[in-house]
């Protein structure tokens, strides 16, 4: 059975933007981003697994309808 590709979509773009915070924290310290770039590539991971589940793929104008798809089937 495949997981639910709009699941693992939205998740890997929410992680992919909680990451940015983190990457421009370690860059303007001077400190190698460690933890932000295994992040990124776990959300990438997650996006890539989403885009060759789904059939036809997503387009930028179908990520509203994705959110609100997810968020009505798996939220309060």
């Amino acid at each position: 059975m495949v997981a639910d590709p709009d699941l693992w979509l939205l998740i890997g773009i929410a992680l992919a933007i909680l990451t940015v915070p983190s990457l421009v924290s370690a860059w303007s310290e001077g400190d190698p981003p460690r933890a932000s770039a295994i992040t990124v590539l776990i959300a990438g991971g997650m996006i890539a697994y989403a885009l060759m589940n789904k059939p036809g793929g997503y387009s930028f104008a179908e990520l509203p309808d994705v959110m609100t798809r997810v968020l009505a089937r798996y939220g309060p």
